[in-house]
């Protein structure tokens, strides 16, 4: 529950509208406000603080650009302290379940569906099979502490039993451990897209709301292909990063 707001300082050189967010950013890392908790209405949040409602609402925007607020319309909603966003590093190749122990959450994954297809063109060229050979298609939905934040879907080569296999973990902990396979290089594009109806429904969504799309081809040690993925990553509760450097000449 917010607590009593600050005097707010005139005169400073600090608008208004700064302060409002550094005491709500306050609040939250102090544990005062937590994910899914909701502010006060902004007639009464306005009031307390002692500002116009047009002062209060450039703060809550700019929360909300950052991620730090949800603001949802109609009688039921209101300003709500979203989750924390996750960040995801792309840069050493880290599977999704990796990545969730990095940022100290569990993973889970909720298997839509699980099939052996014939190879859709893209994946049969990222996969380096004849268009409509046959491949594993395994399609999932990724939590982190039971909130969805990705919608998966891989194919694999036609490897023996893989969907004999718990589906539910580490994919790449699985081609590594029963097939030698493991991912260790790839090719990944970035793309933002909008939710169509179905994948809202399952990330929990609205239609329309924006996505990230990463295509990627992943390869073993010895540049086999072992999956073509298309992975969508809600970016309200997902932060995508990538490090880089500069590479050193070769010596003369």
């Amino acid at each position: 529950m917010v607590g009593i707001p600050p005097e707010l300082e005139r005169g400073t050189g600090v608008p208004a509208h700064v302060q409002i967010e550094r005491w709500l950013l306050a609040s939250i890392a102090g544990g005062e406000l937590a994910p899914g908790d909701r502010l006060p209405g902004e007639r009464e949040l306005a009031g307390r603080l002692g500002v116009s409602r047009m002062t209060l609402r450039q703060a809550l925007a700019s929360l909300e650009r950052d991620g730090v607020l949800l603001r949802v319309p109609g009688r039921s909603g209101g300003a709500f302290v979203a989750e924390p966003r996750i960040e995801c590093d792309l840069t050493g190749l880290a599977g999704f379940t990796e990545q969730m122990r990095r940022a100290h959450l569990r993973a889970e994954a909720r298997v839509l569906g699980a099939a052996t297809v014939p190879a859709p063109a893209a994946a049969a060229t990222a996969l380096g099979v004849a268009a409509g050979a046959p491949v594993h298609e395994v399609a999932r939905v990724r939590s982190a502490g039971r909130s969805p934040v990705a919608l998966e879907r891989s194919w694999f080569p036609a490897l023996p039993g893989l969907l004999d296999q718990d589906l539910t973990g580490s994919l790449y902990a699985l081609l590594a451990a029963r097939y030698d396979l493991e991912p260790r290089t790839a090719v990944e594009r970035l793309d933002p897209v909008i939710a169509r109806p179905a994948e809202a429904a399952e990330l929990g969504i609205q239609p329309g709301t924006p996505l990230m799309l990463i295509e990627r081809t992943a390869y073993a040690g010895d540049g086999t292909p072992v999956e073509y993925a298309l992975d969508l990553f809600r970016p309200d509760r997902v932060r995508i990063s990538v490090r880089s450097g500069v590479r050193e000449p070769p010596a003369p």
